[in-house]
């Protein structure tokens, strides 16, 4: 994600210029913009066509800048655009003023948001723009006498290293074990969550073989690839078949997963944890959260009114972030997600116990 402005508005709100940049951008959009804010950006409009020299062809697109106020927002996840419905308040042409009008958002779109950012839609953000700037994934290709590793980040990828020896016999040659253990050794330097090893052949696996007994926290959280070569056309295979894609999803499937076992350890044992709106918000109210997991389907709800919760969840996220603990926003797609809906779409883990 990137943000091209930000300020603040006579009426207090933040006005923010976007630009998506992946699926994902489009996705943490969605539970930022809700009905009532103001979105603005170019698009085009069916024109119905009533002069006299045009014949009405049923209307006809036309560009035009619009401005609406937001009324319902849907993540098109299949069809890779965010539909943003809404009334126009303000457009270049004021003839469409006060109809209703869908901004279809998609990658690299710009748009202008204008509302009262709560703050773990700001953390959402900063999020979606860090994503941007670090790279979260390293792809490391082998082949027989030959490594390179590439960093991946979400504007697109950077060569880390290049490693080339002689391996094999004769009088030059070099052991396979120099190679992975080099491999190895650039591997540790990249500030990466995951890892991709890829290439041809049953040089890769031998390769992972080393590192599960080298580096065996690393060799975890490899996920290996086959592809036809190595280098630049090796990364390039890897990209276009959505590894780097897969193994992103998995890692924060895993971060949530992790969350979620400590939550059902807790409960089990009656230590420190508390779920459910109420006892939650007792919690936050007590300066006891340590870290607070919500569900963002139920914070949709919540926050459109639609739910059925006696507390502002709101509340509970500001009393907990004033109070020092950290807020996780859960995805309902995944299966922690669907494990925190059971208990309510609300839970946390407490720095004591509160009875």
């Amino acid at each position: 994600m990137q943000i091209q402005s930000q300020e603040t508005t006579a009426e207090g709100a933040e006005r923010i210029e976007v630009v998506p940049e992946t699926l994902d951008d489009l996705w943490h959009l969605s539970y930022v913009i809700e009905p009532g804010d103001l979105v603005s950006g170019d698009t085009t409009r069916r024109i119905q066509r009533n002069d006299d020299n045009l014949r009405d062809k049923g209307g006809e697109r036309e560009p035009m800048w619009i401005q609406i106020e937001v009324t319902d927002v849907e993540f098109a996840k299949f069809a890779n655009r965010l539909r943003v419905g809404g009334e126009i308040v303000d457009c270049s042409r004021e003839d469409q003023l006060g109809f209703h009008h869908t901004l279809n958002v998609e990658e690299h779109t710009e748009l202008t948001v204008e509302k009262h950012l709560k703050p773990d839609q700001a953390d959402r953000l900063e999020e979606a723009v860090e994503a941007t700037e670090n790279p979260d994934v390293a792809i490391a290709t082998v082949e027989e006498g030959e490594a390179h590793v590439h960093t991946v980040a979400q504007y697109g990828t950077e060569e880390r290293a290049t490693i080339t020896s002689t391996t094999g016999k004769g009088e030059y040659a070099r052991p396979r074990k120099e190679l992975f253990d080099e491999l190895a050794s650039v591997l540790k330097r990249q500030d990466v969550d995951a890892y991709i090893l890829a290439g041809p052949g049953f040089t890769k696996q031998d390769a992972l073989d080393h590192f599960q007994d080298e580096i065996p926290d690393i060799a975890e959280q490899i996920t290996v690839v086959d592809t036809s070569a190595v280098g630049d056309r090796g990364v390039h295979e890897v990209l276009k078949r959505g590894a780097v894609e897969d193994v992103q999803q998995q890692t924060r499937i895993a971060e949530e997963a992790d969350y979620i076992d400590e939550l059902m350890e807790r409960i089990g044992s009656g230590s420190e944890v508390a779920y459910g709106p109420e006892e939650v918000a007792k919690a936050a109210d007590y300066g006891a959260i340590e870290t607070l997991l919500v569900l963002d389907e139920r914070l949709r709800l919540e926050r459109a009114g639609e739910g059925d919760w006696d507390i502002d969840v709101d509340q509970i996220i500001e009393t907990t972030e004033q109070k020092g603990g950290d807020v996780t926003v859960f995805s309902a797609e995944f299966a922690p997600g669907q494990q925190l809906s059971n208990l309510g779409g609300v839970a946390a883990l407490l720095r004591y116990r509160l009875d």
